[in-house]
């Protein structure tokens, strides 16, 4: 008995202190520039093939999600609805296909056309279709795949996706809506378009009593000494968003349990429990995709849309990866990329692999409310921007 009050006596001493260092931590306070990254921008600038996108996050293939790529590195862009055509005289080509979602990899860690393929599949009739395609024991025949964040899990070596399956409704603003949520498991060694494709519903979907839904994989922070995390704990984060008001969400599991949901715990705001429906509103106001990421002095950034679709590029200071967040920080205004009244800008998040040393590379998204209108004038509207943000 007396050894059992003594180790929690212990344990109770190490969060007291933890909890007084979060709470000493500086989350209002960071000087910085930012600059638009031109370069990174005209990557995506494409006239065949591949034109348009958005939905983009980036993998390191090695697993390494702590450290800047080298130059002999692969990275995995994955993207959600993509066009797909030929762009001639700043004119889209009759038979323009936009398909759900896509990939495509990147040799090095240089915004380099010549080292960056695209990959899509095709159908029977030999025309452009998503690579992913829901399949899984929920899945309604008219489900499609967005795509949320992704990691090599070094665990087992394979590459895990979460795919948002999405539904077209009759009701609602948008005309769509999020019916559930999946892992995409990708063997090791497997390369696009991909063969070995494990496809698996998870739990990590909610709605409230307003059906206001909820969801997990918006980022994804793989917080271990194998993907070279300054800090690491041996956890992987998984950040979700919940309901209009875009409440940020946290679980996290340990990488050899990452398909086992019962192992899965999730942040109540001052303890990690199983029951997700107890998981707190950590912060709001973020997108539905978003970054987590280590600051060079080792505080966290958390980088969003702010309010999920507006102008401003965001910017919350984290004490840890469940925080606590400061205010936001605003990083860019993207009212310059607003040529048409129609256009919308939305999810932004950043890709600190591609960053250099001291710099956060942040991308953001363009549409338009008039999509195929407002392509037949701009047809290269809709694809990532990027900005580059450099810490002092």
């Amino acid at each position: 008995m007396k050894r059992l009050t003594l180790v929690c006596l212990c344990i109770c001493t190490v969060l007291s202190q933890s909890i007084a260092q979060t709470k000493s931590v500086n989350l209002t306070d960071l000087k910085f520039t930012v600059e638009e990254a031109p370069e990174w921008s005209a990557l995506l600038n494409r006239t065949n093939g591949w034109f348009g996108g958005d939905g983009i996050y980036t993998i390191p293939l090695n697993g390494v999600e702590g450290k800047h790529s080298k130059p002999n590195s692969k990275t995995l862009f994955i993207f959600s609805d993509s066009m797909i055509g030929e762009i001639r005289d700043n004119t889209m080509m009759p038979g323009y296909k936009m398909i759900h979602n896509t990939v495509a990899i990147l040799n090095g860690n240089q915004p380099d056309a010549k080292q960056m393929e695209f990959y899509w599949d095709k159908d029977k009739k030999g025309e452009a279709e998503s690579v992913f395609i829901p399949n899984t024991p929920k899945t309604d025949s008219s489900d499609y795949y967005w795509l949320g964040d992704g990691f090599v899990n070094q665990a087992n070596n394979a590459t895990y996706i979460f795919g948002y399956r999405v539904r077209n409704v009759s009701s609602g603003a948008f005309g769509f809506r999020e019916v559930g949520n999946t892992f995409i498991k990708i063997a090791p060694g497997d390369n696009p378009p991909y063969t070995t494709i494990k496809q698996m519903d998870t739990p990590l979907y909610l709605t409230d009593g307003k059906n206001d839904i909820g969801s997990f994989g918006a980022g994804i922070f793989v917080n271990t000494k194998a993907a070279g995390a300054p800090k690491p704990d041996g956890y992987i984060y998984v950040y979700g968003v919940r309901g209009m008001v875009k409440s940020l969400l946290v679980a996290r599991v340990l990488p050899a349990d990452f398909e086992n949901f019962k192992k899965w715990k999730f942040w109540n705001g001052t303890a990690w429990e199983s029951d997700m429906s107890k998981a707190a509103d950590v912060t709001t106001g973020v997108s539905n995709e978003l970054s987590l990421s280590v600051l060079p002095d080792g505080r966290y950034a958390l980088v969003f849309q702010q309010g999920g679709m507006s102008t401003t590029v965001g910017m919350r200071i984290g004490a840890s990866p469940v925080g606590p967040f400061g205010p936001v920080i605003k990083l860019w205004d993207c009212k310059p990329d607003l040529v048409e009244k129609t256009f919308v800008v939305y999810n932004a998040k950043a890709h600190p692999t591609l960053s250099k040393p001291g710099e956060l590379l942040i991308s953001y998204n363009i549409n338009s409310v008039e999509f195929i209108k407002d392509l037949q004038t701009h047809p290269n509207l809709y694809r990532p921007r990027f900005i580059r943000v450099k810490f002092h």
